[in-house]
């Protein structure tokens, strides 16, 4: 069996390459693909390689590199010794963009009925939300900042809410981006750059500022922007990575007012569940999922484009040049 797989071949380069399929062997299962989202900053920086000497981005991107790892399908086959998933299981998983998955059993989670394929697909970017937002150790009452409304941002604002935030306040400079995100539970929209936003945010907070600060642009630069939108002793959360990390700094707001600073990654939760660290990555997407079925959250209508895999040439240098205007970009395999 040959699956079809998007494969970036060089900077601004790629490939629907053809790859053999073997297996599943014990205690595997083979998926075949419905639909997979695109993670649009950390793919174009992959793309595009805008990558720094010596960072953790170097090691990881090697071309020919298989992109993404937002993955849902349904389960075509099993191997030996696999109980769950099970044939005609609906699935979500990290694996890339492919036509064909095939891996060990435990890498693929069964999407519930009532959630979609496209919702299932987010498996993997909700986990990273949730650990950032475990993370900043919310409080009843937080006024929170999210700045950068894409796919994670999106889901930082409707995560916030669900903890109570008393204010959620949404930057970005793309105007449909804010619209999306305050259908979702943002009580404030700022549309101007995270230096400009310091003046209207002390005026919707009284001067206080915020209690947690979100950077999820992936732009060194507003790093320096996003430390003075938090209130004395508040918390910055830095959930966009920059292939450039030299270009981050820290200014005086940081060290004179106290700042906690987070870094959360997708590598953060525990393999496996303990009294002291229960949130793996499989209970948080249980928790996405219940979510969902009870109408708590939404990820359907962050869907703003969909592409067949056969259109990634155009699609990623499309997202290169103005991904403003997008949130949630999904492939979809089913055509194929």
């Amino acid at each position: 069996m040959q699956s079809l797989t998007i494969t970036f071949t060089g900077p601004e380069a790629l490939e629907l390459r053809s790859v053999p399929v073997v297996g599943p062997g014990p205690g595997e299962v083979l998926v075949r693909t419905t639909k997979t989202l695109i993670s649009t900053g950390t793919e174009c920086i992959c793309y595009a390689h805008l990558i720094e000497p010596g960072t953790n981005w170097e090691r990881m991107v090697r071309y020919p590199f298989a992109a993404g790892y937002s993955h849902a399908g349904v389960v075509e086959a099993v191997g030996d010794g696999v109980s769950e998933p099970g044939l005609g299981d609906r699935v979500a998983s990290f694996h890339n963009h492919r036509q064909f998955a095939c891996g060990p059993a435990e890498g693929f989670l069964r999407i519930p009925d009532g959630v979609s394929d496209e919702a299932g697909a987010f498996y993997a970017l909700t986990t990273v939300v949730q650990n950032a937002i475990r993370k900043a150790e919310h409080e009843l009452g937080d006024t929170v900042v999210v700045i950068g409304l894409g796919v994670l941002g999106q889901l930082v604002v409707q995560y916030a809410r669900l903890c109570g935030a008393r204010e959620v306040i949404a930057v970005d400079l793309s105007s449909r981006r804010l619209a999306v995100a305050a259908e979702h539970g943002a009580t404030a929209t700022l549309c101007m750059d995270a230096e400009e936003a310091r003046e209207p945010l002390a005026e919707l907070t009284e001067g206080r500022l915020a209690d947690v600060v979100y950077d999820v642009t992936g732009n060194p630069q507003v790093f320096a922007s996003a430390q003075r939108l938090a209130r004395r002793f508040g918390r910055l959360v830095l959930l966009g990575d920059t292939g450039t990390p030299s270009r981050q700094h820290l200014v005086n707001d940081f060290l004179w007012r106290g700042l906690r600073i987070i870094g959360a990654f997708s590598g953060d939760p525990p393999p496996e569940a303990t009294d002291h660290h229960f949130w793996t990555r499989r209970n948080m997407a249980l928790l996405y999922f219940d979510y969902l079925r009870r109408g708590r959250m939404d990820a359907d209508s962050l869907i703003t484009h969909r592409f067949s895999p056969l259109d990634a040439a155009e699609v990623y240098p499309m997202l290169l040049q103005d991904r403003g205007e997008t949130v949630g970009v999904v492939f979809d395999w089913t055509g194929l």
